[in-house]
C-alpha cells in the first residue's frame, strides 16, 4: 500500500475475492444480487445466512482499501483482504446481513505514464492489473460480494455526484495550489513533509519525508476542499467514539493529528496534466483527484447516491497503518460535508517486513503470496497471517515461521487431535458416542465419577471460549482469538492424553462408557473448533466438521453450546453417524532448508 502523503486524499486500496472453497459442507450461505458497475465476475450484492433478518439494524458492509494497479499483489495486500474476510464471515455465522466489497484505484498520473510506457490503452492496462488481484483472492478464498473499480461507469457517476453535493455546501472552492508534488505517491506534499537527498547520479532533489520518493514544486489553478472548516466537527466525533478508530495507539495518532490545523485540501488536477480521471463536472479542464476518486467506492458499493441508505449506517473499514489519515481524517471530513454518516468503525491493521525491511522491489525482499498459497496452501496461509498478525506492531516474514506455526498448530495439535478420536481403534462405530454424566458429573468429581479437577477446568476453558473469541474478532484481533483456540486445543489433548482411551477394556462396561464419555467430549470440543475457526481456514474447517457429521445448518454461531449432556440437555450429536474420512486435516510440512533455497516439496502427513 502506497505510503501516508499529508496533504492529499489518500487512495484506499483493495482486496480482490470470490466466496469459500466449493468443499462439502458450505461455511456461507452465499447469494448474490448482481454485480457492481459491469462486472459480474467479481460478484454483488450480500451475503446472507440462514438465521439473517431484513432489519438494516442487523445489516452491515465490510471494506478493503482498494488496491492501486501499479504493481503486482504481495502479502501485504493479502494481509489486508483476509483480515477483512475473517470479519465478513464472522458476522455472517452471527447473523448478519453483509456486504463486503474490495476492488481497484486505477485513476491517476502514475497509471497513466504506466500505460503509455507500456504502450498500451489506460483502461486495458489497469484491467490485466485488476485480474491479477481478482486470481489472487480468489485463490485465497476471500468471500467478498461486490467488486469495484474506479474505472467502472457506475463508480463515475457516484463519484460526480459526490462532488456536486460538497460544491453545493459550499465545501469546494477555486483556487491555487503551489508546493510539493509526488508523482509516485500521487500526493501534495507541506514542506516539513519533503527533505534533502541525492539521486542515483548524485544530484540534489527533494524526497517525501515518509515514501522516499522524488517531490517537485508545481503551482497550478484547482479546486480546493474546506477542510479546515470541519476541524471542530471531525474533533467532536473522535472524542464521542473512542472506538471509531482500532486499535488504540492510532486512534492516539489521529487525535493528535486533529489537535493541529488542517490545511485545505487540493481535490483537482488541470486536465492538461492528468486526463485518466473522472472529469469535474461543470468543468472540463479540471480532474478530479485521485484520492477523492478512490474514497467514494466505499458509497459505490453502498449504491449511492440511490439506494446506500440500508447499507450506509453501519461501514467497517479495513486498511494500513500508511493511510490511516486518509480514512480517519479526510474521509470523515468528506462524509460530513456531504451529510452522510460516519463510518462506524477503521480497523488498522500494521504491515509486514522481511529480514526487518520493507518488501521492495528495489530490495528483492517482496514476497509472493500467490506462490506462498501453492506452498502452504491458501487456508495454511490465512492462517498464518491471521496468527501471527498483530495490528499494532510491524511483524517479520520467513518461511521457516510459517513452517513451524503450521506443523504445531494445524497438523501437530488440530489435526492430530481429530485423527485420533475419530480413528476406528478407538470409535469401531463411527459414532459421535454417547455420554454418561454419572462418570462425568456437571460440578465436582464425585463418589463413581472418573472425570478430574483438571476435566472440570478444561471444560470451563471451552466453555468460555466462544465470549472471548468474539471479542476478539469483533476488534479484529485475530491472532488472540487464535491464541485462545490453540490454548484449548491444547487442554483437550491433554484431557485424551490423561485419560488413554486406547488402554480401556471395551469389554468391561464401566470402561465402555468411559471411553465414550471421553471420546463424546473431544469431538464435542473439536467441533466447537471446528466452528469457530470458520473465519479464519473455512476448507479445514469444512473438513473437520464433515468428519464430526455436522450439517451445514449447524454452524452457526447460535449452534455454539458445548456439552449440552453435561447439563441434562439432548444433544442432537448423539449418536449420529460421522462422516467419511477424507485425509488428514493438515499435512505436515518439511522444515526450510537452512540455506534458505528451493524448500522440500515432500509433504509428511500426520
Amino acid at each position: 500500500m502506497r505510503s501516508p502523503c499529508r496533504f492529499i486524499i489518500p487512495r484506499s486500496r483493495g482486496t480482490v475475492t470470490l466466496p469459500g472453497p466449493p468443499t462439502r459442507g458450505p461455511r456461507l450461505d452465499v447469494r448474490r444480487h448482481g454485480g457492481v458497475s459491469g462486472h459480474p465476475s467479481g460478484g454483488g450484492g450480500e451475503r446472507l445466512s440462514s438465521s439473517s433478518t431484513s432489519s438494516s439494524s442487523s445489516s452491515t458492509i465490510i471494506t478493503t482499501p482498494i488496491f492501486y494497479v501499479n504493481a503486482a499483489p504481495h502479502l501485504g495486500h493479502l494481509h489486508s483482504a483476509v483480515t477483512a474476510d475473517c470479519l465478513h464471515r464472522y458476522k455472517v455465522l452471527q447473523g448478519f446481513r453483509t456486504r463486503f466489497s474490495t476492488g481497484t484505484d486505477e485513476h491517476g498520473l502514475k497509471v497513466q505514464q504506466a500505460a503509455e510506457a507500456a504502450g498500451q490503452d489506460p483502461l486495458s492496462f489497469c484491467t490485466a492489473v485488476s485480474e491479477r488481484f481478482r486470481h489472487l483472492f480468489v485463490t485465497c478464498n476471500i468471500s467478498y460480494t461486490d467488486y469495484v473499480r474506479t474505472s467502472d461507469p457506475a463508480h463515475r457517476r457516484a463519484v460526480q455526484t459526490f462532488w456536486t453535493a460538497l460544491r453545493s455546501k459550499g465545501l469546494i472552492y477555486k483556487g491555487t495550489y503551489e508546493g510539493w508534488y509526488s508523482t509516485q505517491d500521487e500526493s501534495f506534499l507541506t514542506p516539513s513533509q519533503v527533505v534533502d537527498a541525492l539521486d542515483p547520479s548524485g544530484k540534489d532533489i527533494k524526497v517525501s519525508l515518509e515514501s522516499g520518493h522524488k517531490v517537485e514544486w508545481m503551482k497550478e489553478d484547482n479546486y480546493m476542499f474546506r477542510l479546515s472548516a470541519l476541524r471542530g466537527q471531525l474533533l467532536g466525533w473522535l472524542r464521542g467514539n473512542p472506538g471509531a478508530v482500532q486499535p488504540d495507539r492510532f486512534y492516539q495518532d489521529v487525535l493528535q493529528w486533529l489537535q493541529e490545523e488542517l490545511p485545505d485540501l487540493s481535490v483537482s488536477r488541470q486536465r492538461s496534466r492528468l486526463q485518466w480521471g473522472i472529469p469535474v463536472p461543470g468543468d472540463p479542464e479540471q480532474t478530479i483527484y485521485v484520492w477523492l476518486d478512490a474514497l467514494v467506492n466505499y458509497l459505490t458499493v453502498a449504491g449511492y447516491p440511490h439506494a446506500h441508505q440500508q447499507w450506509w449506517h453501519s461501514a467497517n473499514h479495513v486498511i494500513g497503518k500508511d493511510i490511516l489519515k486518509f480514512h480517519a481524517v479526510y474521509w470523515p471530513a468528506f462524509l460530513l460535508g456531504a451529510g452522510l454518516p460516519l463510518p462506524q468503525t477503521i480497523h488498522v491493521h500494521s504491515h509486514w517486513t522481511v529480514g526487518g525491511k520493507k518488501m521492495s522491489k528495489s530490495v528483492g525482499n517482496v514476497v509472493d503470496p500467490v506462490e506462498k498459497s501453492r506452498r502452504f496452501t491458501p487456508d495454511g496461509l490465512r492462517y498464518f497471517l491471521l496468527r501471527q498478525g498483530v495490528p499494532e506492531s510491524d511483524c517479520d516474514y520467513n518461511d521457516g515461521k510459517v513452517v513451524k506455526v503450521l506443523n504445531a498448530d494445524l497438523a501437530d495439535s488440530l489435526g492430530g487431535l481429530l485423527n485420533r478420536c475419530t480413528a476406528p481403534a478407538l470409535n469401531p462405530a463411527q459414532r459421535y458416542p454417547p455420554f454418561c454424566s454419572a462418570l462425568f458429573p456437571s460440578d465436582r468429581p464425585a463418589a463413581g465419577g472418573r472425570a478430574t479437577p483438571e476435566d472440570h477446568r478444561m471444560l470451563g476453558a471451552v466453555r468460555d471460549l466462544p465470549a472471548a473469541v468474539e471479542r476478539h474478532y469483533e476488534s479484529l484481533h485475530a491472532y488472540k482469538a487464535l491464541e485462545a483456540i490453540s490454548g484449548c486445543v491444547r487442554l483437550t489433548n491433554g484431557f485424551v492424553q490423561r485419560h488413554t482411551p486406547w488402554k480401556l477394556d471395551r469389554g468391561d462396561e464401566g470402561d465402555r462408557r468411559w471411553l465414550d464419555t471421553v471420546l463424546h467430549v473431544a469431538l464435542e470440543c473439536l467441533r466447537m473448533y471446528g466452528t469457530l475457526l470458520q473465519p479464519v481456514v473455512p476448507e479445514i474447517s469444512d473438513k473437520l466438521l464433515c468428519r464430526l457429521g455436522v450439517r451445514p445448518d449447524e454452524r452457526s454461531w447460535a449452534a455454539l453450546r458445548f456439552l449440552p449432556r453435561s447439563r441434562g440437555m439432548a444433544c442432537p450429536f448423539e449418536g449420529r453417524a460421522l462422516g467419511s474420512d477424507s485425509g488428514v486435516l493438515f499435512g505436515r510440512l518439511e522444515p526450510v532448508n537452512t540455506d534458505n533455497r528451493k524448500p522440500k516439496k515432500t509433504l509428511k502427513h500426520a
